[in-house]
């Protein structure tokens, strides 16, 4: 166990604490969005299969568009790479509102605005990612993803809450426009982020191909890398089809509105105890202890199936929140640990790419499963597909052997971030 001193050592950092600073703000108004949209297309079609088109036309291109965001972060500037995406975020979200409270949103409107949404967000995440190893000493990566993770849950279950009540009391439109507040304000923090280069900028510029496939080659290289993000692709499509589109539309049947902005708080809440435990513990195979905790990430589909009532999903939730924080804090220090830090946008790149690949699957095909087989059924198989997905994750040597205490590699020299 680490002593509290050393776990609030990143915050000494002026560029850790502006990076964390803006990522708080924009996840308190992101976290709104989901339960924002999902309603607001509920209340516009009352049909799941419009949702899953509206929700997976982002994803599809966020997964389109994530290699050259990984390839853009590695090469620009990462926190004005953050800035720019954040601004249009803003503009695309508030564009959203505007149809939502005006009255005159259709779902092609809707399906396109949450396209170009999705362009944007591709453009931010390889970035957000590889920034955090800049603007931290190596000894202290763990510590500072906890903080970060830590800092961004506890807005989103303020943001979670929040968009419960909007929804519920003045309607789904405003919810969306306080996301388009918070992208703005995150935005200048973002700005205010100085770190040193990773990349030699004096060595000449190759193609976007040739960046392509030496980022692949890191990439593929770590056998437990593409194992975790192979799994993950499935993890991912069987939760956004079973939380995404089913859980909203059983919600209106079951515990209502509020319930659902409560269920996904406390499942937030989950998270903020999960990255308090890992910022206090320390283990020599973090990612063995993250991807065996990953087997209760299933837990509130299968409540959803089994027992869709408020203390259940709640529980579960919780539970769920914790898994899935204890895996992604163990996830993003062994990247940062092991990947070159000129190259670490792209090798983010590709995990985004394969984590989320099949998101737009999921999400489209949850409303035809749910006519097909039934609501109960679909959810169990989703359940089902999570669950031999972390036994795949386990069953690779790698994975379960690798340590924490490996230095960090660089192609290039690196230096420490400036402190304030």
């Amino acid at each position: 166990m680490s002593t509290f001193r050393d776990s609030l050592a990143p915050l000494r950092h002026k560029p850790y604490r502006h990076l964390v600073t803006g990522r708080v703000i924009s996840l308190l108004g992101n976290s709104v969005a989901p339960i924002a949209l999902a309603f607001a297309v509920l209340d516009l079609t009352d049909s799941p299969v419009a949702l899953g088109l509206v929700v997976g036309a982002r994803s599809l291109t966020n997964v389109l568009f994530v290699l050259f965001g990984g390839v853009l972060a590695d090469r620009l500037p990462r926190h004005l790479v953050m800035v720019g995406s954040s601004m249009l975020a803003a503009l695309t979200q508030a564009a959203v509102a505007a149809l939502v409270l005006t009255g005159t949103a259709t779902v092609p409107l809707l399906i396109g605005l949450s396209a170009i949404n999705g362009v944007v967000s591709a453009l931010a995440m390889p970035a957000t990612a590889a920034l955090l190893p800049q603007t931290v000493p190596a000894d202290q990566l763990t510590p500072a993803n906890a903080l970060n993770r830590l800092g961004g849950n506890t807005a989103m279950i303020g943001g979670a809450a929040l968009g419960g009540i909007l929804v519920a009391a003045v309607g789904p439109g405003w919810g969306l426009a306080a996301d388009a507040a918070t992208f703005a304000l995150g935005g200048l923090a973002f700005a205010l982020v100085r770190v040193p280069e990773v990349r030699d900028r004096t060595a000449p510029r190759e193609s976007t191909l040739h960046e392509l496939r030496v980022g692949w080659t890191e990439f593929a290289s770590r056998s437990w890398v593409w194992t975790i993000v192979l799994a993950f692709m499935f993890i991912n499509a069987a939760n956004s089809g079973a939380m995404g589109v089913l859980g909203p539309t059983i919600a209106d049947r079951t515990i209502e509105r509020s319930g659902w902005g409560i269920v996904l708080a406390v499942q937030t809440a989950g998270m903020v105890a999960g990255a308090v435990l890992a910022l206090r513990l320390r283990v020599r195979r973090p990612l063995l202890v993250g991807c065996v905790a990953m087997f209760g990430y299933a837990l509130p589909t299968v409540a959803l199936a089994a027992s869709p009532t408020l203390p259940v999903l709640v529980v579960s939730g919780f539970l769920a929140g914790v898994a899935a924080e204890q895996f992604a804090i163990a996830w993003d220090s062994s990247l940062q640990r092991h990947v070159p830090a000129d190259r670490l946008a792209r090798v983010y790149s590709y995990d985004i790419l394969g984590s989320f690949l099949a998101i737009p699957v999921g999400q489209v095909l949850a409303g035809p499963l749910d006519s097909w087989i039934g609501t109960e059924n679909a959810l169990l198989c989703a359940a089902a597909l999570m669950t031999l997905s972390v036994t795949g994750m386990l069953a690779n040597h790698s994975v379960r052997h690798l340590r924490a205490d490996t230095p960090v590699k660089s192609s290039s020299p690196v230096p420490e971030p400036a402190a304030a």
